[in-house]
């Protein structure tokens, strides 16, 4: 899956924070499973996701959105906004038969 919620909240994240260390504690996720979620996304895609820029001594490092990686969380956001207003009544409907 190249998109999912998961990944839409570490891309949330990372936008917010500027930072992959700050989105992975967010998400009290590991560095390196954050990282790997990271390069999985940038490999799906024609278009990298998120950017870095490697930190020295000093620090200085970071984390973006590509404009790609932004409109991809802007449309995966509108995407399951529509999802969740498609099903509604139906799912009314069965949560009234829960026990």
């Amino acid at each position: 899956v190249a998109m999912g919620p998961g990944k839409a909240e570490l891309l949330a994240h990372i936008a917010a924070t500027g930072s992959i260390t700050a989105a992975a504690r967010k998400m009290k996720m590991s560095y390196r499973r954050a990282w790997l979620l990271i390069a999985d996304l940038n490999g799906c895609f024609k278009t990298p996701v998120v950017e870095t820029a490697k930190g020295g001594k000093g620090g200085g490092g970071g984390a973006a959105l590509t404009p790609f990686g932004a409109d991809l969380l802007k449309r995966y956001r509108a995407m399951m906004a529509k999802t969740q207003r498609a099903i509604a009544a139906d799912f009314k409907s069965v949560a009234e038969h829960l026990a």
